[in-house]
């Protein structure tokens, strides 16, 4: 079991724990060490952020962790996820560190790891610097001349647009088509309405005047009924909503009908599999609708349920050399154009099937979701759901459920909370369900 490590990195509230200066400078220390002992060249990491306040308190410590280790650091500014394990990969960095709390509020803040293949680091080497994090930092200190150096570029997020730019082809483009588009004051505030626009489409944006407090607050992929309103007040053709930084998206229709992870996930195979790129199969989670996995059956499409977490998907689809596959929060992970998942990529690839004046309500007519509920539950300790009789009690309702239902009661990997799911044709039951299992985990908290 990892220690600081949970699900996608590292996460929590500022100035408390773990997301202090202190163990930030500690993290950039071993993780440094960790990547300059694979050989003896000069090294590099690079860093990005989404728009916290708290990562004007976080960066700087974490750059002299790196430093004091001897890794040279280059500085990118707010850049969504993706576009820094891109980066991570095309500047032939030895290591990726996105200063981020994803969808979470602005008094939290963490960190994602990358690493030179621009993907996010294995089980096995975050255990590697966790033992590096609980040892004596002056064993790790390099000589006074050999101290990495710091240097902040200003064309991040102009290359970010330039290589996705270039994954389309050059006649693609977006005119025609106007986007409601809500970037939760976040990481992709810049990056996304500018590429947007020199594609050529007419963009109503909002979410782009971040202040360091307002990520995620009351707009973004976390309350979608802000696009869901606005695409039919600006008569928009699709709205679509990131998150803080912009590694998930979530879209709505130009009737407002949201579509979630899911819904795009079966679109993009469905339109693949006639294109014949798709490769493989599609690698979901355990969250994944029983209707898209009833969907990919009927049409002959191989599908795998992975953990939850988009690097546990990533991972399964190398091993099983499939190219798509996501969450239904939407992280979805085109395995050839991207090594995690982007939200602005994936927008693109949708946005290139509504050409023609095709409606997106038409588009995404593809599956028919089997209802589900899903609900979190606000604990002291989320481990209480290892209680081995709490577990039996469970793993009985489960079965209880039989052929009618899915259950799927688990952890969250970054907050204080248990997340119950339940899904099944029959409404009543799904209540049922999860007001029982509701009502057994608080009586153990």
């Amino acid at each position: 079991m990892k220690k600081y490590f949970g699900t996608d990195g590292i996460r929590g509230e500022v100035n408390k724990g773990n997301i202090t200066g202190e163990m930030f400078f500690r993290f950039g220390l071993a993780a440094g060490t960790y990547f300059s002992n694979q050989n003896k060249e000069r090294h590099k990491a690079i860093i990005a952020k989404d728009t916290r306040l708290s990562g004007y308190m976080l960066e700087p410590a974490l750059v002299s962790g790196l430093i004091s280790s001897g890794m040279d650091v280059f500085l990118l500014g707010p850049l969504p996820t993706n576009g820094l394990a891109m980066l991570t990969k095309s500047m032939k960095a030895d290591l990726g560190i996105m200063l981020t709390a994803s969808h979470n509020p602005h008094t939290d803040n963490g960190l994602k790891l990358f690493g030179p293949d621009g993907m996010k680091l294995s089980d096995k080497v975050e255990k590697q610097i966790e033992k590096l994090i609980d040892d004596k930092v002056e064993k790790y200190f390099v000589k006074p001349n050999e101290l990495g150096r710091a240097k902040r570029l200003e064309d991040a997020t102009e290359n970010y647009i330039s290589i996705l730019k270039n994954i389309f082809p050059k006649s693609f483009n977006l005119s025609g088509i106007k986007i409601f588009l809500d970037c939760a004051n976040g990481a992709a505030y810049k990056s996304a309405p500018a590429l947007l626009r020199e594609l050529g489409a007419d963009v109503v944006a909002i979410g782009i005047n971040p202040d360091g407090f307002n990520i995620n607050k009351n707009c973004g992929s976390t309350h979608p009924e802000l696009i869901q309103q606005s695409v039919k007040t600006h008569k928009a053709d699709i709205g679509i909503a990131f998150d803080g930084d912009a590694d998930r998206v979530i879209m709505c229709d130009e009737k407002g009908e949201i579509i979630d992870g899911d819904q795009i996930i079966a679109m993009i195979a469905k339109n693949w599999k006639k294109k014949k790129i798709l490769k493989g199969g599609v690698v979901g989670t355990l969250m994944t609708n029983l209707g898209l996995e009833n969907y990919f059956r009927s049409n002959d499409i191989k599908f795998y349920r992975a953990n939850v977490g988009d690097r546990y998907v990533k991972e399964k689809m190398n091993t099983l050399k499939y190219n798509l596959g996501g969450e239904q929060s939407g992280h979805i992970i085109l395995g050839n154009l991207a090594t995690t998942g982007d939200g602005l990529l994936v927008a693109l690839e949708v946005l290139s099937s509504l050409k023609n004046n095709v409606k997106a309500s038409k588009v995404f007519s593809v599956f028919k979701k089997i209802p589900q509920i899903l609900e979190n539950i606000k604990v002291k300790n989320k481990n209480i759901i290892e209680n081995k009789s709490l577990s039996a009690k469970i793993n009985q309702i489960n079965k209880n459920l039989k052929q009618e239902g899915r259950l799927l009661v688990r952890k969250s990997g970054t907050e204080n909370l248990i997340r119950i799911m339940v899904e099944s044709s029959d409404k009543k039951l799904i209540k049922d369900t999860v007001n029982e299992v509701k009502k057994l985990i608080l009586n153990y908290a």
